[in-house]
């Protein structure tokens, strides 16, 4: 079985599969056979044979180069809400036992597997379900995306310790920088580093969309 990850942010919009494309790629570089996961991604847009496809999944499979998009990717919405509320106005319940078993079925053909959230910590899924009770019915120590800018060292640290109070391993994290200039960008990554139980695994520079 391949040891697997589970990438979670402070935020949405703060360069989850970003980071995710740069971890993998320098899992592929070691030589490990690498597979990803985005269990559930809503703005998904309408390709030319009818199929649903998010650009966060188009792009962690042109890393992985993976073919089985309903293994990848269980739960698709079209529009570019919250998932809770995307699954509702679509009559979908999201199960995290489907989620866990196309996750063991990936875990059996690579080294290493990337499970990237759809959002915060704490978005939510369903009524009373939320992206941390994925990483839990998935029992994979988390990588935590800090997008840096102003307030991110609150943003950070509430996470952080919600991971940490999960149970869950807080296995390390990337600062991802967000805006293309931060003030005191050097002191805000030093005191993140003092304040996270957790090594910084990726220093990532700013890249405009």
């Amino acid at each position: 079985m391949a040891q697997g990850f589970f990438i979670t942010g402070t935020d949405t919009e703060i360069g989850k599969t970003h980071s995710a494309v740069a971890l993998l790629r320098h899992w592929q570089a070691q030589g490990q056979r690498v597979l990803a996961m985005k269990p559930v991604a809503s703005g998904c847009e309408v390709q030319a044979d009818g199929s649903w496809l998010n650009d966060d999944v188009a792009r962690l499979v042109a890393v992985t180069g993976q073919q089985d998009l309903d293994l990848m990717n269980p739960y698709r919405f079209l529009p570019p809400i919250s998932p809770h509320i995307a699954a509702r106005q679509a009559g979908v319940e999201i199960a995290l036992d489907t989620i866990v078993s196309h996750y063991q079925q990936l875990a059996s053909q690579a080294d290493t597997i990337l499970v990237e959230a759809a959002g915060g910590w704490l978005a939510p899924l369903a009524e009373g379900l939320y992206m941390e009770d994925m990483a839990r019915a998935l029992q994979l120590p988390v990588i935590l995306v800090v997008g840096m800018r102003l307030g991110c060292i609150n943003h950070a640290l509430l996470t952080a310790r919600a991971i940490q109070a999960s149970g869950l391993q807080l296995a390390g994290w990337v600062a991802n920088r967000v805006v293309p200039q931060q003030l005191a960008y050097a002191d805000n990554l030093a005191t993140l580093q003092a304040a996270i139980a957790a090594p910084l695994l990726l220093e990532l520079p700013y890249a405009p969309a």
